[in-house]
């Protein structure tokens, strides 16, 4: 794997970690999605603009077709996230979804795309898996799901952000697919793929929150001016770490790029070590450990 690749995944780690790290915090719901994916296209404005101007007149019907996909999946994964945020804890969510993901894409890549990864690649693909279960809660989760061990109360929590990380991970893998494929086969720049996925999300966002607010009330303006800040900072940052991943997988296999992105659980063990005064430190030693192994074999596969 080059070099650059590396480094930009390193960096997408970081980022991507922080910005998921601000959305817990805000405790956001679908009007969250739409309030940062307004400030993402209001901020990235020039740069998406420019590359649109020089590159969306050559789009066919597949660049416009991959480019729609990804908005609609992207939608149904934030709200997802977002949802299991509210109902469940950062330490068992993001785990979960950031494990399923890639091992997800890694095996379509390898099916489907006809990457090869390799007896290391695989051994190292397990590693991060095993390092973000361990990271998650290890036997202690497994044994609270089966035995009952904890509260009703807490049980219930736990089964919840269990669901909502793993059906999370399931979008993970599947905008993956689509946005590498756009990269690397549909020849869509990694911003224009960001960029044009983001304006189209944001009238899929409004028409979720009309069909959700004949349930119950939504409203926008209230809403906007308690969570603007927290809207912003991850409309700035999410853009940054997903169009480095994506220039990444323009210089190496799919199958290696996903996996690598689960880094960022280092920089989530420390945020909520640090910041939300998480237990378990060995614990998470341990994953952080089984993660790092995980990251060289794959860089190395």
């Amino acid at each position: 794997m080059p070099t650059v690749a590396f480094g930009l995944v390193l960096v997408a780690a970081l980022i991507h970690a922080l910005w998921n790290f601000v959305a817990k915090q805000s405790g956001g719901d679908i009007r969250f999605a739409l309030l940062s994916n307004v400030a993402l296209c209001v901020v990235w404005a020039p740069v998406g603009l420019a590359f649109a101007w020089r590159d969306v007149n050559d789009f066919g019907a597949l660049q416009w077709s991959l480019v729609a996909a990804s908005a609609a999946v992207h939608v149904v994964y934030y709200t997802t996230l977002l949802r299991g945020y509210r109902l469940g804890d950062l330490s068992v969510v993001y785990p979960l979804a950031r494990g399923t993901g890639p091992l997800l894409t890694a095996l379509a890549a390898t099916t489907l795309l006809g990457e090869a990864l390799g007896v290391i690649g695989w051994l190292g693909v397990a590693g991060i898996v095993a390092g973000i279960v361990v990271i998650a809660g290890g036997p202690r989760l497994v044994h609270a799901l089966r035995r009952g061990s904890h509260s009703h109360a807490d049980l219930t929590r736990l089964r919840t952000g269990v669901g909502y990380g793993l059906a999370t991970g399931a979008f993970i893998s599947l905008y993956t697919l689509i946005d590498g494929y756009a990269v690397k086969h549909a020849h869509v720049s990694p911003i224009l793929v960001d960029y044009l996925s983001n304006l189209i999300r944001l009238p899929l966002t409004v028409l979720a929150i009309a069909v959700l607010s004949r349930r119950q009330p939504l409203p926008i303006a209230s809403y906007a001016r308690s969570m603007w800040k927290s809207a912003l900072a991850v409309g700035v940052l999410s853009p940054v770490a997903y169009v480095l991943v994506l220039y990444a997988i323009g210089m190496a296999a799919l199958s290696q790029i996903a996996p690598m992105r689960e880094v960022s659980m280092l920089f989530a063990a420390y945020l909520g070590g640090s910041q939300l005064a998480e237990r378990n430190p060995r614990e998470r030693l341990l994953g952080a450990a089984c993660i790092a192994v995980g990251v060289v074999a794959i860089a190395f596969a």
